[in-house]
């Protein structure tokens, strides 16, 4: 037992270099070897737990009316109109192009030449094809424009008001990759060519495109990231070999977190994509060792003396910078959001792992570089020659000899910042995670200007009495009517579809196409005949999505212009102001994609701010027992927070909107950014009792300038890396990786400046309180 607490990872490491670097290979070849089993997931469903309220309840309504989980839109646009023969011909083999490719509901297809039209030929109600084929004469073509513009189902969803769009619905079976079945569509649509222009778009296309883009660049950035570290790295300290030390480090530590998580089944999420740049930045703290072995190296001038004595006076605050980062990561394991959650615990076990090889694999490789070669790179860690270091001691006497003035300019910022924070709005939008020149967005963009809109929710009707086919009755029908009136006034609503437009479809062209029955019929009964006539000879599909089979529920189509979650809010809010002012026995409930990018947006909102408090608490308590004092933890926290909220700040004030990913941010942020204080008050207090016993003892104000010049070094070589790693993200094709990396390049350097004035201004202004004894 004894032995056992005695024993130092580090002294073990220094004396057996090569044993610990063959476990460390052999490990990494086992991880490696899962990789092949990797797979993706972006389906927003799978965001929340399976057995959420949101999911359940959509399943049901999906199950229901026999509804496509997923739908995708192709549009064609001529500028002339798309009602001429050439146009309609490519329309007519596009349609028969997509019924054709795997994974595509075909029976269910809704284009010109797939869509059901309700006519009437020797007065027998007739249900068919609108356009079995491309009319061949103006006759035809007139024809087919006044089938399709007398009927308002298709305006608006497969013809545009202006007749330069047509669309094609085309629904997915369950499991089909959108991208995949776009791709092939964007195939079909390549071979036409002419003055058209073709647009694929739709929530899969967008989910399933950005799962395809999020592989390429994990697979991308990582590398990127460690090769601009070791760049970075070398041109600190000029040396190969321990430059690629500190990038196996970081490399090491991702392989065998995303390993694990592939073994373990876990699919790689929006989230969990981005881990391995995290885990490469997250390996910069190891710097501290670097810097400081590179001081000691000048004082001892022996290697393993260095290494032991380095490891004594960086161990502490390495550890506890691990322990807040694990732990601010670990606050995501509370969250409701499934991806978050995976993202949390992986990052928190890579960061652990990143600190076992701190204190293993990087003594090990110190043993194996040369004398001549630390030499050599330690001749600029002198802290009285080195021009950055002579930088970083004018800021801190800048903090130490004004305390009074930094500290309320810097509260002036806090208060301003504060309020730009009350100006964020959390809004989760997959389409805008793509650039706006890019394919996906340009065709939503151009879909939802000519069409109904891309975005589906749906609001059902269910009757809350026991009236037998409830749906039938006339007050029913025109409560719906006017419920769907009512929602078309709302700007980001395109187009309405329910069984009261098939309704009064069919009392319409049994009367000779006469627009005065164009109406709800005024009793149950007749309604039934013309609902049961629709049903003899229209696909079943029809009438099933928009009525239940008892005719106890009614399901309203809402097509939206926009994916923002606050447009499925506004048809919510709609619908209940309706239903106040129009008492009637029937219940409202929405669902859909709309519907779940809603409560999915909100469980992000409050998971942010859980998140935020929870880390906020976890990190002051870290805080609190590294330094075993309050006082002095509120030292290391207000610079800390200050940063947090001033970068919030700007982002409300430019307007930014909180989508997942830089919501996660507000948790992370304390738990990666806490450790400059750490390792800055720590090397300042073991500074002051080092010199104690000194016939001479330095000032505070002494101590503090060492601390900026000497390890304050390490903290601004830290966040330069650390900004280094995350800066190729803004290179992205997708703005969540290029707003998470904007967002940590400003937060790490901005931390560790602050760190370097404000840290000592606090110490100063509170000196008797915090050395009271």
């Amino acid at each position: 037992m004894r032995k056992l607490r005695d024993f130092s990872l580090v002294h073990f490491s220094v004396d057996h270099p090569r044993w610990v670097v063959a476990v460390t290979l052999l490990v990494t070849l086992l991880a490696l070897s899962a990789f092949p089993k990797v797979r993706t997931d972006t389906n927003p469903k799978n965001m929340l737990p399976a057995d959420s309220a949101v999911r359940v309840s959509n399943d049901a309504v999906e199950k229901t009316f026999g509804l496509y989980e997923d739908m995708i839109v192709v549009g064609i646009k001529n500028e002339a109109g798309v009602l001429n023969k050439t146009t309609l011909e490519k329309i007519k083999r596009i349609n028969d192009g997509i019924l054709k490719v795997p994974g595509v509901a075909a029976r269910d297809v809704a284009g010109f030449s797939t869509i059901d039209n309700v006519t009437v030929d020797k007065g027998t109600l007739q249900v068919g094809p609108l356009m079995p084929e491309a009319p061949g004469d103006t006759r035809a073509l007139e024809g087919l424009s006044k089938q399709l513009f007398e009927n308002p189902m298709f305006v608006g969803r497969i013809i545009s008001g202006d007749g330069k769009t047509a669309a094609i619905y085309v629904p997915l079976e369950k499991g089909a990759n959108g991208k995949s079945i776009a791709d092939k569509i964007r195939e079909i649509v390549k071979t036409e060519g002419g003055p058209e222009n073709y647009y694929v778009a739709g929530d899969p296309v967008a989910r399933d495109t950005f799962g395809a883009e999020m592989f390429k660049l994990m697979a991308i950035f990582a590398p990127m990231a460690g090769l601009l570290m070791f760049a970075a790295r070398y041109l600190m300290f000029g040396d190969l070999f321990l430059s690629a030390a500190l990038m196996m480090d970081a490399m090491i530590a991702t392989i065998w977190s995303m390993g694990l998580l592939i073994a373990l089944g876990y699919p790689i999420h929006i989230m969990s994509s981005m881990a391995p740049v995290f885990l490469m930045a997250i390996a910069t703290d190891s710097i501290h060792i670097f810097n400081e072995f590179y001081f000691r190296y000048r004082e001892e001038k022996d290697k393993k003396t260095a290494i032991i004595k380095t490891m004594e006076a960086v161990g502490r605050p390495v550890r506890y910078t691990a322990l807040a980062t694990a732990a601010g990561f670990s606050v995501l394991l509370f969250m409701d959001i499934v991806p978050v959650k995976i993202f949390g615990g992986l990052v928190a076990f890579g960061t652990v792992l990143l600190r076992v090889l701190s204190f293993s694999f990087i003594p090990a490789m110190f043993t194996f570089v040369g004398e001549k070669s630390i030499e050599k790179a330690s001749r600029g860690e002198d802290a009285q020659s080195s021009r950055i270091s002579q930088f970083l001691a004018h800021l801190a006497r800048l903090g130490a000899h004004k305390p009074q003035v930094v500290v309320l300019i810097g509260l002036a910022l806090f208060v301003v910042a504060v309020y730009g924070t009350t100006r964020i709005k959390v809004n989760n939008n997959m389409v805008e995670w793509f650039t706006k020149s890019s394919e996906v967005r340009t065709a939503d963009r151009v879909m939802n200007e000519a069409l109904g809109g891309t975005s589906l929710g749906y609001l059902v009707v269910g009757s809350t009495g026991d009236e037998d086919e409830f749906i039938k009755s006339p007050q029913a029908l025109r409560y719906i009517e006017g419920l769907q009136r009512s929602l078309e006034k709302l700007p980001t609503v395109g187009k309405t579809t329910s069984v009261v437009d098939y309704v009064k479809r069919i009392g319409r062209v049994l009367h000779k196409d006469d627009p005065a029955y164009d109406k709800v019929p005024e009793s149950k009964e007749l309604a039934g005949q013309y609902l049961f006539l629709f049903a003899m000879s229209a696909k079943p599909s029809d009438l099933d999505n928009v009525v239940d089979p008892y005719f106890k529920k009614a399901n309203i189509w809402i097509q939206l212009k926009t994916w923002d979650a606050g447009a499925m809010h506004g048809v919510i809010e709609a619908a209940q102001n309706y239903q106040r002012d129009n008492p009637f026995p029937v219940e409202i409930k929405p669902a859909g994609i709309a519907y779940f990018n809603l409560v999915w947006n909100n469980a992000v909102l409050w998971d942010m701010i859980k998140g935020f408090l929870l880390a906020l608490v976890v990190i002051f308590a870290i805080l609190s027992v590294n330094f075993r004092s309050v006082k002095w933890a509120m030292v290391g926290y207000i610079p800390l927070l200050f940063t947090v909220i001033l970068i919030y700040g700007a982002v409300g004030f430019a307007g930014k909107d909180f989508d997942m990913p830089i919501s996660v941010l507000s948790c992370l942020s304390l738990g990666m950014a806490v450790d400059f204080a750490i390792h800055f008050i720590n090397r300042f207090r073991l500074r002051l009792a080092e010199g104690r016993g000194a016939a001479a003892p330095e000032s505070i104000e002494e101590a503090l300038v060492w601390t900026a010049a000497r390890p304050g070094k390490g903290v601004l070589r830290n966040a330069i890396l650390f900004a280094a790693a995350f800066s190729v993200m803004l290179f992205a094709p997708l703005t969540p990786y290029i707003t998470v990396g904007a967002f940590i390049v400003c937060m790490m350097l901005l931390s560790a400046v602050f760190c370097i004035i404000y840290i000592p201004a606090l110490i100063v202004l509170f000196r008797k309180q915090l050395f009271a004894a």
